[in-house]
């Protein structure tokens, strides 16, 4: 492209490049891989790399420190990471992810950087956080959204909330779904594993998640495909418990703790007969995005989120006994379930496409340093009284 043309283009707030971890990581990668590619000086802050390269993928990497403590690790590294940004060239735009770093716009529109804050899911209705932490981040959720140039909402449930609770515009951009046509089946094997042998769970353990329900509702089934539960609890150990107690005794359970191995990841997506979704606090979830790329059936819990990034197709459950009703349909029916599968794999292929996300990225980055801002009318906004 023509370098005249050419945006500095900042990425502040996650633990950045390469990608190891959840989405906003992931987002990070792939879009900023690409807008490098069509010429853009991409500059990505990150923390916590086993790499120190100062290159990714054509990104200018800049690794800074952070306290390695739950309540202030990610905002001690979007500080200094701030400070960073402001004695430095100054970008053309700026992408700051998680609400939670909204006390640190002020310093950016300081330095006349045009900011856009990535809002993320509904963190504070997330059980993980106390009474302290939840009331942080609702008033951090109404600080960003008087101190961004632009919001970003990851789906249309996220967009509609800060439209209701707030009047604000957002910028709905969504996360990408990589696409697996063909996972060679070897490292499934590795576990005792064969191809729609197996329902999968990936998830963090948290009640929002509800990998219990999950649990317990394979238990009553007559299921006989083993469930194999991806995950781990850094922060709930009370809750971990109670699913190790509704999964003892039963031998197909099987709770294998945090993988962290990309190919086995995509390996154990793509082999699966069920991906089982409990996630019911956030918008478009890259777990569940990561399943329909591989083509898997789906059972997922049933918010208006789940529905409306799956366009209703799968099996949809709120309680234990649906959870139960579900299994046994997709067992008794394999052929329907890789049906289901196909669907969610060309709904994927179509709807979330990494290359659609970047093309708005780009297109939000330039709007942002020609001098588009939501500041004037968000400046002032107020949260309604009523629950949304």
């Amino acid at each position: 492209m023509n370098k005249g043309n050419a945006l500095t283009i900042a990425m502040v707030g996650t633990r950045g490049v390469p990608a190891a971890y959840g989405g906003f990581e992931t987002a990070v990668e792939e879009v900023g891989r690409r807008l490098a590619e069509r010429g853009h000086d991409v500059v990505v802050y990150t923390r916590g790399s086993e790499s120190r390269a100062t290159e990714h993928l054509g990104m200018r990497v800049v690794h800074l420190p952070a306290v390695p403590v739950k309540q202030v690790e990610t905002l001690s590294h979007t500080g200094l990471s701030t400070l960073h940004l402001m004695v430095r060239r100054r970008p053309d735009a700026a992408f700051v992810f998680n609400a939670a770093n909204s006390p640190f716009l002020p310093l950016l529109r300081l330095r006349r950087v045009p900011t856009a804050l990535h809002m993320d899911g509904l963190e504070w209705r997330r059980s993980k956080w106390g009474p302290r932490g939840k009331a942080y981040y609702r008033w951090a959720e109404q600080f960003g959204v008087r101190m961004g140039d632009a919001l970003i909402a990851d789906a249309p449930g996220i967009a509609d909330y800060y439209s209701h609770q707030f009047q604000v515009p957002t910028e709905m951009i969504r996360y990408g779904a990589p696409i697996l046509d063909d996972v060679a089946d070897g490292r499934i094997e590795e576990l005792g594993l064969k191809p729609e042998g197996y329902h999968l769970v990936v998830a963090r353990f948290e009640p929002e998640n509800h990998v219990l329900e999950i649990v317990e509702g394979y238990r009553r089934s007559s299921a006989t495909r083993p469930l194999v539960v991806v995950g781990s609890a850094p922060y709930s150990s009370d809750y971990t418990q109670r699913i190790h107690h509704a999964a003892a005794g039963d031998e197909r359970i099987r709770l294998v703790g945090g993988v962290y191995d990309q190919e086995l990841l995509d390996a154990l997506y793509f082999h699966a007969l069920t991906y089982d979704h409990g996630h019911s606090v956030g918008g478009t979830n890259p777990s569940l995005l990561r399943a329909m790329g591989a083509g898997t059936a789906v059972i997922a819990f049933d918010v208006p989120f789940n529905r409306e990034v799956l366009d209703g197709n799968g099996w949809f459950f709120s309680t234990p006994a649906d959870v139960t009703t579900a299994f046994e349909t997709a067992e008794e029916d394999a052929a329907a379930a890789r049906e289901s599968g196909r669907r969610g794999q060309e709904r994927a292929r179509v709807a979330f496409r990494w290359d659609d996300v970047a093309d708005a990225y780009e297109d939000l980055a330039r709007r942002l340093a020609a001098g588009d801002s939501v500041h004037r009318i968000a400046r002032r906004a107020r949260r309604q009284a009523e629950e949304w």
